[in-house]
């Protein structure tokens, strides 16, 4: 019985062995960035976007191009008018149909009819305007894509940045908890020899306790910025975990950033764009008012068996028709068109706003963050000089232990306040940077 327990047990480990191992796959910041551009789905559905904006421009192709069209009519009639007009066109009209008996009792007559119809549009003013609307909504979402890809390398590097932060912050526990766990068998031996108390040896114990504890939290980040950047990369990351190749730094480069904001940003350019189409389809509704030209023609075939070509004939013409009034209908579509086109300039007018009241408010962020960076910084050097000194003191008798504790607590917190000042400041200057692109 205990030998089916010994199996089982070992069945057990090995189920979560292989069960649950997970691949490390080190990654480099510059291929994650060309895998996103290519895999991420978020740019996949810009450029689509793009594809149908193109397609509509496309359509406005046939306000210059003919639209042809081709057909073959199979009738069997004893209409008296049907009957003598398919004679008249199969050209076999004898004198004798002209009798008032066959006219007005005509026999089963077959007609079979090939048309080919051309439609060719010469001046439609609205029709251009139009184009020129769908040309501008077309550019507008280009410039989308365009400003997509360059949001999509930011936080590409931001979660490469934050998966470097967990790896970092797993560094510092795990250094803590060695730290910890050398402090804990000081403190058992000083315990044994009867120099400490039972609460020293049970306080350095929960601290112990915390730090694996702690350390835990920061693997389990690690995997939670690993699946983020898969997710961006639109990778499957089952039992896998990226790691970064290159380390976090523990410097920064102070860099001056503009604070004007560019009116060259692709997300700016496309929202004129987008105002530039609405004002287009104005213009569009305006000219519906005007008359429109066409002209047309047709090549006829007819006679009395299917795809039959005994009889032949043309038609060529042009059309000016004007829409005088159609019950305030076009009306109503400028009306629209207009307030659509205000909206579009309000919208553009508050994105503007709100884009400069951003960049305003990351640059003071970046202050911010520089002189965090600074403080904790000297904070950490001033944490870990403590600890060196206390620990000294420790061995020889003079520090108590929570001192002791405290002061290794405090310096595994300012050095990974450090790190988070470090990944703040450096986010905050790509986040500027791209404000002003």
């Amino acid at each position: 019985m205990k030998r089916l327990h010994v199996l089982a047990l070992m069945g057990c480990l090995a189920c979560s062995y292989f069960g649950y191992s997970q691949d490390t796959l080190p990654i480099s910041k510059k291929e994650i960035g060309q895998k996103a551009l290519e895999k991420n789905l978020q740019i996949q559905i810009a450029n689509q976007n793009f594809k149908s904006a193109q397609a509509d421009f496309r359509q406005s192709n046939a306000l210059f191009l003919p639209s042809i069209s081709a057909s073959h009519t199979a009738i069997s009639t004893t209409n008296p008018l049907m009957a003598f007009g398919s004679k008249l066109n199969q050209e076999v009209l004898m004198a004798s149909d002209f009798d008032p008996n066959l006219l007005n009792n005509p026999a089963k007559t077959k007609n079979f009819a090939t048309k080919i119809e051309v439609l060719q549009p010469l001046i439609n003013v609205d029709g251009m305007y139009g184009r020129q609307a769908a040309k501008s909504k077309m550019e507008a979402f280009q410039l989308q894509t365009e400003r997509t890809q360059e949001y999509l390398e930011l936080e590409v590097n931001k979660s490469f940045m934050q998966l470097q932060l967990a790896y970092r912050a797993v560094a510092v526990l795990s250094k803590a908890n060695q730290t910890a766990d050398a402090n804990l068998k000081l403190i058992e031996n000083y315990f044994k020899q009867g120099i400490l108390q039972k609460t020293d040896l049970l306080s350095v114990q929960v601290r112990v306790n915390e730090i694996k504890n702690q350390l835990q939290y920061a693997k389990s980040n690690v995997q939670n910025a690993s699946d983020y950047l898969a997710f961006l990369l639109n990778e499957d990351n089952t039992n896998k975990v990226y790691k970064p190749i290159e380390t976090l730094d523990n410097s920064i480069a102070i860099e001056t950033v503009n604070t004007t904001l560019s009116g060259n940003r692709k997300d700016i350019q496309a929202m004129d764009k987008a105002s530039q189409a609405y004002e287009k389809m104005v213009l569009s509704n305006k000219m519906s008012f005007l008359p429109r030209l066409n002209a047309f023609g047709s090549y006829e075939l007819y006679d009395t068996t299917l795809l039959g070509t005994k009889a032949k004939g043309y038609l060529v013409g042009a059309q000016l028709s004007w829409s005088v009034f159609d019950g305030f209908k076009s009306i109503g579509k400028l009306e629209k068109a207009k307030a659509d086109f205000q909206k579009s300039s309000l919208e553009s007018q508050q994105y503007k706003a709100q884009s400069q009241l951003e960049l305003n408010k990351t640059n003071r962020q970046l202050k911010d963050t520089e002189n965090k960076v600074n403080l904790s910084k000297l904070a950490l050097e001033q944490s870990q000089e403590a600890y060196r000194i206390r620990s000294n003191r420790f061995t020889q008798g003079l520090e108590k232990t929570t001192d002791l504790l405290q002061s290794e607590t405090l310096m595994a917190q300012k050095e990974l306040e450090f790190l988070q000042a470090v990944f703040e400041y450096n986010f905050t200057k790509e986040y500027a940077q791209f404000l002003t692109k």
